[in-house]
């Protein structure tokens, strides 16, 4: 120890706290304002959770920084100066605030109507009834029972899950000497305001998916814009036949029946009515992959799918977009992202699969990774060893199971394929911002590429996507969700002041 309070640590002791910019030798004072820093990052957290929640970002339009009249504080804005880290960045600041705001509007929609769900809650508790935080086992659907419990989540569980998982990423750093440094501060920082993985952008989809769905609803209806009835299989299938998009072929015979060969007594036999006639079941036969997937893949292996995401800006503007020819055109929409879905020998669907981020612009295969261990459920998962807390990084080059090179490969006409689902949603849903497109290449020569079903609270799957589109579109968004989102609150105070006159 020198007398200027210096400490020196060799490498990589204590070097991962902080980033990596500082020297060997660290300063204890950066040390002691850890805790001030992750409490000062705390404290934006709540500030700008309840500026959404309860205050004037709850009551005042949305306008972005740029315009003078804008209420946003200024803890959820970029500071003048060069940025010297991601989190000082315009982007950061805007995903932090779209984070936010979706956040808080989650308790807004709690028990207003869903798109395909009696209500927000039923919807997010059959969702969450088969994922967990990695490690724990436990259902997140038990803590968003009702409102009270979502905000205990929100305010106390989900700043101490960020704090864990930040802590988590600096010793696995330290512990297994690979070079990296992670600032805890830092990592906090993006966790807590601006997270990047897959659940958060997943659930920032949805909360998007449910405003958008619930604030376009006709006055005195619940019915939400046309494009959402996509959602519906075999709505899709109907009026996708009928617009000339590609969906996967279906059988019309009226039912079918299924034998069990050993059981009998009138056991081991079902009867299926068939969606063409009024039924709950679509009859398809069975789609085979296409040569190129089928390389890329083990024997055993289920119908493999790319997940393509696409945006409509026509979603912006639902009235005119469903009345005029020109109120959409296809320009307006954009594909984002594209992942390979390579399913685990012996799966029965591509939902157990290695994902393969894929370039959209080259059409070539990325490093591939998982997020299986958010689906492992039950108390074991809480016993050392039995869960990781992290996947690998799309570190991920072959195929687990035979050792299949996949990473470096080229996606045949990925070009094609994006103009296809960009074509497809102007058909179909140009009045749904974000749609998720299940596109199969398929073994038969007659119909080389189709598309499954459509998901329009959609998940990326881990790939990568341009932010600055896809935030930028996302603002803009939340600035005509706002706005109509006030226009409701007042005719519902306008609706309650006529009641009170009448009394």
């Amino acid at each position: 120890i020198n007398f200027c309070g210096n400490y020196k640590l060799t490498p990589p002791v204590l070097s991962g706290i902080f980033p990596t910019s500082f020297p060997t030798t660290v300063k204890m004072g950066q040390a002691v304002s850890l805790p001030f820093k992750l409490a000062n990052t705390t404290l934006t957290f709540y500030r700008g959770f309840f500026h959404y929640l309860l205050g004037t970002g709850r009551h005042s339009p949305y306008l972005p920084p740029s315009d003078p009249s804008s209420t946003i504080p200024s803890y959820l804005r970029p500071h003048q100066h060069t940025p010297s880290t991601y989190t000082s960045t315009p982007i950061f600041h805007r995903h932090a605030r779209m984070h936010l705001y979706t956040l808080a509007s989650a308790f807004y929609l709690y028990h207003k109507p869903h798109y395909r769900k009696p209500s927000y809650r039923r919807d997010i508790l059959d969702n969450f009834s088969n994922v967990a935080i990695p490690g724990t086992g436990i259902p997140l659907s038990y803590f968003v029972w009702n409102r009270f419990s979502a905000l205990t989540l929100v305010c106390v569980g989900y700043p101490a899950i960020s704090l864990a998982a930040s802590v988590h990423k600096w010793m696995k750093g330290l512990l297994t000497f690979s070079g990296e440094r992670h600032s805890i501060s830092e990592e906090y920082k993006v966790r807590l305001l601006a997270p990047d993985d897959w659940f958060s952008y997943w659930r920032l989809n949805c909360r998007i998916a449910g405003l958008h769905a619930y604030l376009n609803m006709e006055e005195g209806s619940l019915a939400p814009p046309k494009g959402y009835e996509m959602e519906n299989k075999w709505t899709f299938l109907e009026v996708g036949k009928e617009r000339n998009v590609p969906i996967s072929p279906y059988l019309t015979t009226p039912a079918i029946v299924v034998k069990h060969r050993n059981e009998e007594g009138g056991m081991g036999i079902h009867f299926y009515k068939n969606a063409t006639e009024g039924g709950d079941w679509i009859i398809q036969e069975r789609i085979e992959n296409g040569e190129w997937v089928q390389n890329h893949l083990p024997e055993g292996a289920p119908l493999s799918t790319f997940r393509v995401i696409t945006q409509s800006r026509g979603a912006l503007d639902v009235k005119k977009t469903n009345e005029s020819s020109e109120g959409c055109r296809v320009e307006d929409i954009t594909a984002l992202s594209c992942v390979f879905r390579a399913g685990r020998k012996g799966a029965e669907t591509d939902h157990d699969s290695i994902l393969f981020d894929v370039d959209p612009s080259t059409g070539k295969v990325l490093g591939g990774t998982t997020n299986a261990h958010w689906y492992r459920l039950g108390l074991s998962q809480l016993l050392p060893g039995r869960c990781p807390w992290r996947s690998k990084d799309h570190a991920i080059t072959h195929h687990p199971d035979g050792n299949i090179p996949v990473s470096g490969s080229v996606v045949p006409d990925i070009k094609g394929m994006l103009k296809l689902v960009e074509e497809s949603h102007w058909k179909l849903c140009p009045d749904v911002p974000l749609v998720g497109w299940d596109v199969v290449l398929s073994k038969d020569e007659n119909l080389p590429v189709c598309l499954l079903e459509v998901n329009l609270s959609c998940n990326f799957f881990r790939g990568s996507f341009d932010k600055e589109v896809y935030l930028g579109f996302l603002e803009d968004m939340v600035g005509v969700l706002q706005g109509l989102r006030l226009g409701k609150d007042g005719k519902v105070k306008g609706k309650v002041v006529n009641k009170e006159k009448e009394v």
